[in-house]
C-alpha cells in the first residue's frame, strides 16, 4: 500500500531542502501558485470566492496529510501554515 502522506512529507522536505527557504515563505509562494492556477483553470475572476476556496481546499488537504503523517494536529504549525497560505 502507498504511503501518500509519508510521500507528501518527504516531497515537501525535498521542496524546503531544495529552496532554503523557510516554511512560512513557502506556504505563502504555495498559496500564489494554487490561486493563479485555479484562477486560470477556472477561468473565474480573482475577485469572486471560487479561485480562493480553492486555495482553502488545497491546504486543508496539506494539513489532513500532515496529520496523517505525524499522527495527531501539530495546532501551533498547522494555524501558521493556514495563515501564510491564505495570506
Amino acid at each position: 500500500m502507498i504511503d501518500a502522506p509519508g510521500l507528501w512529507a518527504k516531497f515537501i522536505w525535498w521542496v524546503g531542502d531544495g529552496t532554503g527557504l523557510p516554511d512560512t515563505v513557502l506556504h505563502i509562494h504555495a498559496g500564489m501558485a494554487v490561486l493563479i492556477v485555479a484562477r486560470i483553470a477556472t477561468g473565474r475572476s480573482l475577485g469572486t470566492l471560487v479561485p480562493l476556496s480553492v486555495v482553502a481546499a488545497a491546504e486543508a488537504a496539506n494539513e489532513i496529510l500532515d496529520r496523517m503523517h505525524y499522527g495527531s494536529w501539530r495546532w501551533p504549525d498547522t494555524i501558521s501554515d493556514v495563515i501564510h497560505t491564505m495570506f
